[in-house]
């Protein structure tokens, strides 16, 4: 978040306590918003805003069998809706925005997520973790998702955009209410 600010000097200490002490760097696959280029112009924005929704999409449908919680694979479904919800509000602005008959161009091969993070990454992760740290991995990315929306929304210029990124941001706001809610059960 801070590099997308401006800032050109930005370090990561997560991890880097137990490397310094001689062990390996450990920790979730780290979330940031470099994958957004900084002067992209609002049909690639809402292009790869829908490649990201999908990315989590695609997450979300996977934890239920990686995760034995009756509880989180049930989140899980219900994260999944909302995605495609996501992606279908991205795909109207698309064509309304440019006139094409199709939401955005398919990219086929995309490997990201919400948060900038590969979803092959975060999958091999979450793979025997507990339902705990797969649910702080969601907060994270979540939370990720939430800024960058906002921030995209400023970006937009004509009124039916902000309010597309506003509900994109409120329902992200909404995921994570929902997953710290059951975290915070689970704790």
């Amino acid at each position: 978040m801070l590099s997308t600010e401006g800032f050109g000097e930005v370090y990561s200490m997560e991890g880097g306590i137990h490397a310094w002490d001689g062990l390996t760097a450990t920790g979730a696959p780290e979330a940031g918003m470099a994958w957004f280029p900084e002067k992209a112009s609002w049909p690639d924005l809402i292009s790869l805003a829908w490649v990201l929704e999908d990315g989590s999409r695609r997450f979300y449908s996977e934890l239920p069998s990686r995760v034995n919680d009756r509880d989180a694979g049930g989140l899980f479904g219900q994260l999944v809706l909302a995605e495609e919800h996501h992606q279908s509000a991205l795909s109207e602005l698309y064509r309304k925005m440019t006139g094409a008959a199709a939401g955005p161009p398919a990219r086929s091969g995309e490997d990201v997520m919400e948060g900038g993070v590969k979803v092959s990454e975060a999958l091999a992760w979450v793979t025997g973790r507990s339902v705990t740290e797969v649910l702080e991995l969601a907060v994270g990315l979540e939370t990720n998702s939430y800024d960058l929306y906002i921030k995209m929304g400023r970006k937009m210029t004509d009124e039916h955009s902000k309010e597309v990124f506003s509900m994109l941001a409120s329902g992200e706001k909404d995921h994570l209410g929902r997953l710290v809610g059951l975290l915070e059960k689970k704790v």
